[in-house]
């Protein structure tokens, strides 16, 4: 295998745990209901849990590159799997929201240690130069693979067996995902300035860098928007199309109920954005990255406002998600890509992290809103425009960054 290789042991292991790690953290917008149903809880008591889930994960993101860069990427892997699993297992004897949103810090942090923070930052360093974009979107895409049959593989699963019998399933899921361990090998490809430097100098000179500050604030929507849609699509639809279709049209297209039709929405998501993911990494290479972004924002913010404000139907929903999903993650091999291009391979893990954790800042409100919101107007709507307003921000703070290495800009 030649050293411009694209598809690497590295790159093919990175996939499998990102897919694993993905098809579980996409699934938790199916088990809203039948927890709230199996013990009364308001929507926003779920929420919160999910919510402080992805909190957890922002949090960790950082340390667990860190982490990976200081003792190595597969001890990080392997306690952030151990960490979710449990996080899982003991998730399913929770029966109280107190209880259930203390346990999804575990699942957080297990998420993180497994999720892109690690995963991307080894293969962007496994890749070639000429590759390194196009690698990213690729392990990208394999996440959402992993949302193409996590959410539907829960609702069938669901169908035989009690959530809590499901949780501890996907415990033993993530825990095969580290056969793929072997293969992550790599080498530390980086310039002799950047073995130089010190982490706290890399962290405080990117910290002072206006460019840095505006990828930070930018990713925030993009949290806000997924984070929502994951957790609260599946309820949002199985209640308003079965408000408005309840004549069995659903049906007509092979679609059996409005739940279903839920699940598949967010399959739908992770399949269009496998295509979206791939081709953003191709784009990457060919194209100035923060330009990119910001069309990606904006396209979501158009498909956003679009979708509320026209009636809903199974045929919107589709449609919707299909949009949606092309540009899902394409903020991700993008946004990592301007963070290794600007500042070096070196740190990507923990640099990264920290961009990552205003991501999952926009995910913990957007959950915790949308459950809060429901609760108190029984609808929706407020937070799809929230949604709106902050990805029409990112998609004008990228516009100004500075896209291209910060020792050149020095110099």
């Amino acid at each position: 295998m030649t050293k411009s290789a694209l598809f690497t042991p590295v790159l093919i292991a990175g996939c499998v745990i990102l897919m694993l790690n993905f098809a579980i953290r996409a699934s938790f917008g199916v088990f809203q209901i039948p927890i709230a149903t199996e013990f009364g809880w308001p929507r926003s008591d779920f929420s919160m849990a999910i919510a402080i889930q992805n909190l957890a994960w922002g949090i960790g993101q950082p340390f667990f590159g860190a982490i990976a860069e200081r003792f190595g990427d597969r001890r990080a892997i392997i306690t952030g799997a151990f960490l979710y699993a449990a996080g899982l297992v003991l998730s399913s004897y929770a029966v109280t929201p107190g209880q259930m949103q203390f346990l999804e810090i575990l699942v957080g942090f297990g998420i993180a240690g497994t999720g892109f923070g690690v995963i991307l930052a080894i293969v962007g360093r496994a890749a070639s130069p000429e590759n390194r974009s196009i690698a990213l979107g690729i392990a990208t895409a394999a996440g959402s693979a992993g949302q193409v049959f996590g959410a539907p593989v829960a609702e069938v699963l669901l169908q035989s067996y009690p959530w809590q019998t499901v949780f501890v399933i996907f415990s033993v899921v993530i825990l095969a995902a580290l056969v793929a361990l072997p293969f992550l090998q790599t080498p530390t490809i980086a310039s002799k300035k950047e073995l130089e430097e010190s982490l706290g100098t890399v962290l405080v000179r990117a910290f002072k860098d206006p460019s840095y500050t505006m990828i930070f604030l930018g990713f925030f929507s993009c949290g806000y928007q997924l984070a929502f849609i994951t957790a609260h699509f599946p309820a949002f639809v199985t209640e308003k199309c079965g408000a408005i279709d309840p004549s069995g049209i659903l049906a007509g297209i092979g679609i059996t109920s409005t739940s279903a039709l839920g699940a598949i929405a967010i399959s739908v998501i992770g399949l269009a954005n496998i295509a979206g993911s791939i081709l953003s990494g191709w784009l990457g290479k060919r194209y100035t990255k923060k330009y990119l972004l910001a069309g990606i924002y904006l396209g979501r913010t158009v498909a956003s406002a679009l979708f509320i404000m026209l009636p809903m139907t199974p045929t919107t929903v589709l449609l919707f998600s299909l949009v949606m999903g092309a540009l899902w993650l394409a903020t991700v091999p993008l946004t990592s890509g301007l963070v290794a291009h600007i500042y070096g391979l070196r740190y990507m893990g923990t640099l990264y992290g920290f961009v990552f954790l205003s991501h999952q800042i926009g995910s913990f409100l957007g959950v915790w809103l949308g459950g809060k919101m429901y609760d108190l107007t029984g609808d929706y709507t407020m937070v799809w425009w929230i949604g709106v307003g902050v990805g029409a921000f990112s998609a004008l703070v990228h516009l100004p960054i500075r896209e291209k290495p910060l020792l050149a800009q020095a110099a």
